[in-house]
């Protein structure tokens, strides 16, 4: 059973590697690139909250880390450079039988969603472009967020106002006899664009009336009661 962030961040080192890697931890024998831990980072804060532990191995092995000053620069260069807006973190050099673990704690945001910035060059321009993704954690991976599920945390800070019309009564109705529904779908349903029908069902999610489902990188819609 996956612990809670609270009883994670009370429990010493040990235990903490005992349990695995979780939808809360994740260990790294090292740190290669700030763009590569910036995943995880950003995963963590957008989704529960989470720790890293840098120097330790996949199969809990402490292996512990060289140099604290190189990792902790990498660390840092990965919210600098490669995560929109700031995280918040905090970090801790653990000593294990002289090995040094470093501890990343990453807190739940308030500023949903975070940017995992990163580049990638463009085979028809040869041009290097930015990638911009909002990754979260699912199990003990970090996975890419749906379109609509970026939509929905966007908006989580937003006042509520939702209108009742024909296009919710058309898709309540849609859902009955359907079960389930995507954006695209729910746009061409009701010939609108695919910005507006996302609008509409995320505003549905808020209120209560329908949830938002997700497989992979696919959303779908459903009532809040099927």
């Amino acid at each position: 059973m996956s612990l809670t962030w609270s009883e994670l961040e009370s429990m010493p080192l040990l235990d903490i590697i005992g349990k695995g890697e979780t939808r809360h931890t994740e260990f790294k024998r090292l740190v290669h690139s700030p763009v590569k831990i910036a995943k995880s980072i950003t995963a963590f804060a957008n989704t529960e909250g989470g720790i890293i532990l840098i120097g330790v191995d996949d199969d809990k092995r402490i292996t512990g880390i060289h140099s604290e000053k190189e990792m902790l620069e990498m660390v840092h260069d990965a919210i600098k450079l490669h995560i929109e807006p700031d995280v918040r973190i905090e970090t801790e050099v653990i000593e294990y039988k002289k090995r040094l673990v470093l501890m990343v704690i990453v807190p739940e945001s308030d500023d949903k969603p975070h940017y995992h910035i990163s580049s990638a060059l463009n085979g028809d321009t040869l041009k290097y472009e930015e990638i911009r993704k909002v990754y979260l954690r699912e199990d003990s991976h970090n996975k890419v967020a749906s379109p609509d599920k970026v939509c929905l945390m966007k908006s989580a800070g937003d006042p509520l106002k939702l209108s009742f019309g024909t296009n919710e009564k058309m898709l309540l109705g849609y859902l009955e006899k359907h079960s389930t529904i995507t954006a695209q779908e729910f746009s061409t349903l009701a010939g609108i664009p695919i910005q507006k029908a996302m609008r509409t069902l995320i505003d549905l999610v808020r209120s209560g009336a329908i949830i938002l489902c997700t497989k992979g990188q696919k959303s779908y819609y459903c009532l809040q009661d099927a």
